[in-house]
């Protein structure tokens, strides 16, 4: 296990590397940081001068290493756009993001594992069939559009819920929530709902298949032939093996709701990162871009890593054998 622990941290390492040399190409390749400094009317003194105080008159390797040391010390400059610290705006984005993942996340859960153990367990029946179906049009259809027509029935036809910003949040230091009041849930409903469909449907039908393939399984014949009731045999047994690979694509996902809430934060203007990340490219603010791609590849490696440990854990067939080295 130990081995197991140092090798996939060396692999984070190298991922969070190679992730910080690209961030770091965009300083090279995406317009200059000096002349949308200075403006188009700059001289050429102004801009050497502004070059060497931003270190870019410095080999190209130690600019890099500058880069990565001042990364690991979260600081990725300041905003050329909004004239603030980075590490600022991350800090007051991070929050409604993280928030928005979450609770996506929970409903993704709490509904499609039912929906999943229902379809698996009652195929034929109507109410499985409505439940494929609804599945098929999750998969299939964009986010953006689940968005506007969730606004367009919740909001605009029957004026239920609002259908854009944060609503009323709680500051706690640097973190704020909307989770501790009635018009931050409010707002929260739609944004979550539609960050939460793809990956509910995802769920569903995962957790179908993987508890079909495990009914057919030579233990749960044997369970059957013990005389166990089939609840037991459904939740006791099948259930809690199917969940096994359910954990491993539920975590990569929450950090694929994280990074790609850039769609559903546009749609109903939730104060978040993608939010942030959208006007950073609108703007050519390369600071916050090297910084959203940074922070966004530090929680998918944290992530996985995690869900690697966790996965070893709960499965002994995938624990490193002392002897044999696999």
């Amino acid at each position: 296990m130990l081995a197991f622990v140092v090798r996939r941290l060396l692999q984070a390492a190298l991922v969070m590397l190679s992730v910080a040399f690209v961030a770091f190409m965009l300083f090279q390749y995406v317009g200059d940081p000096v002349l949308q400094i200075l403006g188009q009317d700059a001289t050429p003194e102004q801009v050497a001068e502004v070059r060497a105080a931003l270190g870019l008159d410095q080999h190209f390797f130690v600019q890099f290493a500058v880069f990565v040391w001042n990364a690991l010390h979260g600081d990725f400059g300041m905003s050329i756009h909004q004239g603030v610290p980075v590490a600022r705006l991350i800090a007051e984005r991070f929050p409604a993001t993280l928030e928005l993942a979450l609770v996506a996340a929970a409903l993704a859960l709490l509904i499609g594992i039912p929906m999943g153990v229902y379809a698996a367990l009652r195929r034929g029946t109507f109410l499985a069939q409505v439940f494929m179906t609804f599945s098929l049009l999750g998969v299939s259809l964009p986010t953006f559009l689940i968005g506007i027509l969730l606004i367009l029935v919740f909001s605009v036809s029957l004026g239920w819920l609002p259908s854009f910003g944060r609503g009323e949040v709680v500051q706690w230091g640097w973190w704020s929530t909307g989770l501790l009041t009635a018009k931050g849930w409010r707002h929260l409903i739609l944004p979550a709902l539609t960050l939460a469909i793809f990956q509910l449907t995802l769920i569903m039908r995962l957790v179908r298949a993987e508890m079909l393939e495990v009914l057919r399984t030579d233990y749960i014949k044997f369970a059957r032939a013990r005389g166990l009731s089939d609840r037991t045999v459904h939740f006791g047994h099948a259930l809690k093996n199917t969940l096994v690979p359910v954990m491993t694509i539920t975590g990569l996902q929450l950090g694929g709701l994280i990074a790609f809430a850039i769609i559903t934060e546009t749609v109903f203007q939730w104060p978040g990162m993608g939010l942030l990340f959208i006007q950073a490219v609108t703007f050519a603010d390369i600071p916050v871009m090297a910084a959203y791609l940074c922070l966004i590849a530090f929680i998918f490696v944290v992530i996985n890593l995690i869900v690697d440990l966790l996965y070893v854990a709960v499965d002994p067939r995938l624990r490193l054998d002392k002897t044999s080295g696999h």
